[in-house]
């Protein structure tokens, strides 16, 4: 009888927690996304018998503190996905203040991967030693996020610094696992509390994460972006150049762009000894929002291209308020259908026009049900909530989920997946404005291409366009008839 091979039990244990681990997961979120949202609930029951409104507010205050650091926890703990979870839900516009200050310092400090994997990774895909292409190569990262993180490295034979971006090993399907339990999850409530389509929500964001781990996709879409936005923008918006010949599924190098980040503005501006409320820095970070706002607005209605993640950790600032736009993964390419859709409803939002909100809803397929009375006005102001950075007068945080908000009285049924990238954008960009202190409607700003992408497809003729801008006090059209 043959001796039976060796036992390696280190690799059996290996192999043992890679199969368990998609269940170790989906366990830990559950226990933790359960205990979250029932302590809301148990709290919702303790809330309604305090009389006292600043009682109440003060209750509020601690239990979302509470469930911040729940929130907290899990998102850092599990990573992978759940940091792009806290980027969504950790906006000063849409959040309670509690969720926001815990969260938003996990926008770009996600675990890194040690470097020896990063080496092994970037030797792997490149097919030579790190050596042989970098002559210099910063250990630590520049950061760490939850697909990928990046480094400072020089090519051999340049005088310029350059990016790295490394992908995590084995990542995917962690995070496929991650979005998974979320979609699960996203049923439940809104059968529940929520009367909005979360799961197709989900769905877009299963299908966008999805392409995030092909970096060969990442690269196309930058030079896409690079080239529209130079064509129509001149440099109001930078992106950074691609080595186009070092680029591989999971590796991609680009130029490296000096700038300090967005988070950072008002530091960067008191340490050089300007008063971070006066007017000087008032007209800069007016400056930098109408340059952000302007190229999303080129990028969205006259391409339908555009790149869908403008989180705080993807934008820098430069010299003379110059806004450097970096992170390619997440990209949208809207069909013509839903691209003039949304610039009829941008028209409405705009004109503050009911009337054509409810047709636009109708014709980017937007199902609502309501039993409201004034229900085209609570439509108008369901648009503003979903698609205009602008807040109310005296409202500095919106809470789309309260009693009053229009979500609560009219239920999204239907939402196409494809528009979530539009929503998700116009929510991040009011969320920057917010921490800027600066309030202003994207729709308004937004008006002139959207008339012009309108007239492009021949249904705005230039005699409307012309009678809508004199009813604005403007003499002449932006663009060529």
């Amino acid at each position: 009888m043959l001796p039976l091979p060796p036992i390696d039990l280190k690799d059996v244990q290996q192999k043992l927690a890679t199969h368990f681990r998609p269940w170790q997961r989906s366990l830990q979120f559950w226990a933790r996304a359960v205990d979250i949202y029932t302590g809301y609930k148990v709290f919702q029951l303790r809330v309604i018998l305090v009389k006292d409104v600043k009682k109440q507010e003060e209750m509020w205050e601690r239990q979302h503190e509470v469930a911040a650091e729940k929130i907290y926890a899990m998102c850092s703990d599990l990573g992978g996905f759940f940091l792009k979870v806290a980027q969504i839900i950790g906006k000063p516009d849409l959040a309670p203040a509690a969720w926001v200050k815990r969260l938003v310092t996990l926008c770009d400090h996600a675990p890194a991967t040690p470097f020896d994997a990063v080496q092994l990774m970037l030797e792997t895909e490149l097919g030579r030693n790190v050596g042989e292409v970098f002559e210099r190569f910063d250990v630590d990262p520049l950061g760490s996020a939850s697909i990928a993180q990046v480094h400072r490295a020089r090519l051999r034979g340049d005088k310029t610094d350059v990016v790295v971006k490394v992908q995590h090993p084995g990542v995917q399907d962690l995070m496929m696992t991650d979005i998974r339990n979320l979609q699960a999850f996203a049923l439940c409530i809104q059968k529940t509390d929520i009367k909005f389509d979360l799961y197709s929500v989900t769905k877009e964001m299963e299908k966008q994460i999805g392409y995030e781990f092909d970096f060969m996709r990442e690269a196309n879409a930058m030079e896409k972006i690079r080239r529209f936005l130079y064509e129509n923008n001149k440099k109001s918006v930078l992106v950074p150049r691609l080595m186009r010949d070092i680029v591989t599924r999971r590796v991609l190098v680009m130029e490296y762009i000096d700038g300090v980040p967005i988070l950072n503005l008002g530091a960067e501006i008191a340490k050089r000894g300007i008063n971070p409320g006066g007017k000087i820095a008032v007209a800069a970070k007016q400056k930098i929002l109408q340059s952000l706002t302007l190229a999303y607005g080129q990028m969205i209605l006259k391409s339908g291209f555009f790149h869908a993640d403008p989180h705080p950790g993807n934008i820098l600032i430069c010299k003379g308020s110059e806004v450097a736009l970096l992170d390619y993964g997440q990209v949208k390419d809207l069909p013509d259908e839903l691209r003039l859709g949304y610039a009829s409803l941008v028209l409405a939002i705009a004109d503050g026009d009911p009337i054509r909100a409810s047709e636009s809803y109708r014709e980017l397929g937007i199902g609502t049900l309501s039993k409201c009375e004034n229900e085209q006005h609570e439509l108008l102001r369901l648009a503003e909530t979903m698609f205009d950075t602008k807040l109310p007068p005296g409202v500095t945080m919106l809470q789309p989920f309260s009693e009053e908000s229009s979500i609560k009285k009219i239920a999204v049924e239907a939402f196409p997946e494809e528009l979530f990238s539009v929503l998700r954008t116009v929510h991040l960009l009011r969320g920057l404005s917010v921490g800027l202190g600066i309030n202003y409607s994207c729709a308004e700003q937004w008006r002139p291409i959207a008339e012009e992408a309108l007239f492009r497809a021949g249904r705005l003729t230039g005699k409307a366009v012309k009678a809508r801008r004199r009813r604005r006090g403007l003499s002449r059209l932006f663009w060529r008839d």
